[in-house]
């Protein structure tokens, strides 16, 4: 495979998310009941607040999904010249980030909404690079 300009944009992006998500998602996985405890506190006062048992694991796979899926999925590209994998990773990090963003925006928690921002900025890019 020939390294392109192209190619190394594609590597930082995914190589990006994958340091994000599968923190996050180990995060979540290792810190199970301290993370339930803030979600339901979070969305108490909105229409998510009975659907946290059905919600974490939903958002914890799925950032576990975008993660493992870039950082093996640029791996894999490099090995063989197939791009699915990684594009499937970035496509997963940018409906995780939507995923949060909207909860964010429910809980009415403008500033760590803003926060999503420009992860999913990011992400967009990334995944337009792979486009």
């Amino acid at each position: 495979m020939e390294i392109t300009g192209t190619f190394v944009m594609q590597a930082i992006f995914s190589i990006f998310m994958s340091i994000l998500f599968i923190q996050s998602g180990l995060d979540k996985v290792f810190n199970w009941n301290e993370e339930k405890s803030f979600y339901k506190k979070h969305f108490s006062k909105t229409f998510l607040k009975n659907t946290i048992d059905m919600l974490m694991p939903t958002i914890t796979l799925a950032e576990l999904a975008a993660g493992f899926l870039s950082g093996i999925g640029i791996v894999y590209y490099f090995a063989t010249g197939s791009k699915t994998l990684a594009c499937v990773g970035m496509l997963l990090a940018n409906i995780s980030l939507l995923m949060l963003f909207f909860g964010q925006r429910v809980a009415k928690d403008y500033p760590g909404a803003a926060t999503l921002v420009p992860y999913f900025l990011v992400a967009s890019a990334g995944l337009y690079f792979y486009w």
